[in-house]
């Protein structure tokens, strides 16, 4: 198949746990406004829905299994999208908070950071006039002083317990190095192809957003895996969001777009909603003559165990 009438994956991050409320007035923070936003981008062509929770009082993250049910449930009903949770969630969250909502799903994917490092958006604080709420300007001039962790022993403690129960992974990938962290526990047997490798560029503490940090994650992860073993994609973060996920796509990959990685539709031009997002970049795909996956494409590219093998009424007990 040319590479001009492949298939090409997007994914949408709704909410996530890094853009806090007064960045954008868009940003959904409640159960009902992130379903929403998420059917929507699912309407508009995201085959897979990446999901965040934060508490609908204040817009403040959190990992609450009561949470995620009052809107996931009702996405995966609404829609045919792969429902992605994250195994992130905050730098502030310990690893069992972030494992509390997937160990009862049990979803076809969770995303999975490959490795401990420094993620923070801390300058943008001194570019901030004014806060929604009291928690904000602290969680954000505090990433400065904060790690995420995730190191091998808990890296490998997700893949297990997840793994047991069919779950596939979008690895998140923040620099180079990760991709060799990748390789050594598919040395160890604990993952098996085809990866959904995500390479992210533009998050202070890892890989710059410089075009050609994408082709060296394209040719070393072609080296590692072999480009038939993975599915590569990739996240910009904030105005360098449509631009490198353009630039994935023409070399090849997949894209990730969303209110998670860019609060923007455009230079100046703050996004409405994650559907504004997923329907511009599916513009510029088909524009260029790529043809969008659907959601059951999707799962065949990635061999995901499909939605009805996921948990939805234990999560909900």
């Amino acid at each position: 198949m040319s590479e001009a009438s492949r298939k090409v994956i997007i994914s949408c991050a709704v909410t996530g746990a890094t853009h806090v409320p007064s960045m954008s007035e868009y940003l959904p923070l409640t159960p009902a406004s992130i379903r929403e936003q998420a059917i929507d981008a699912a309407r508009a062509g995201a085959a897979i829905i990446h999901l965040h929770a934060r508490h609908p009082e204040d817009g403040r993250p959190t990992p609450d299994p009561a949470i995620f049910a009052e809107f996931v449930p009702d996405i995966a009903q609404a829609t045919d999208a792969v429902i992605n949770i994250t195994t992130g969630g905050s730098t502030r969250m310990t690893l069992e908070e972030r494992l509390a909502y997937p160990r009862l799903l049990k979803p076809e994917m969770c995303s999975l950071n490959m490795g401990s490092m420094n993620f923070s958006i801390h300058p943008l604080a001194q570019k901030m006039t004014s806060w929604r709420y009291g928690w904000e300007k602290d969680f954000v001039e505090g990433m400065e002083d904060m790690i995420f962790r995730n190191t091998f022993r808990d890296i490998k403690k997700i893949m297990l317990e997840l793994g047991e129960h069919g779950t596939r992974f979008e690895f998140e990938c923040y620099d180079l190095g990760h991709l060799y962290n990748l390789a050594h526990f598919v040395d160890e047997g604990l993952v098996k192809p085809p990866f959904f490798i995500q390479s992210v560029f533009g998050i202070l503490g890892g890989m710059g957003p410089d075009p050609e940090n994408m082709s060296v994650m394209r040719t070393t992860a072609d080296r590692l895996f072999g480009r038939d073993q993975y599915q590569f994609s990739v996240l910009g973060a904030g105005r360098h969001q449509m631009p490198l996920v353009t630039m994935a796509a023409i070399m090849g990959g997949n894209v990730r777009v969303g209110l998670e990685d860019s609060v923007y539709l455009s230079k100046g031009v703050k996004a409405e909603s994650n559907a504004q997002q997923v329907a511009k970049i599916r513009r510029i795909l088909e524009e260029l003559s790529f043809e969008i996956a659907t959601p059951a494409e999707a799962r065949a590219m990635l061999g995901l165990k499909g939605a009805g093998k996921v948990s939805f009424e234990a999560a909900l007990a």
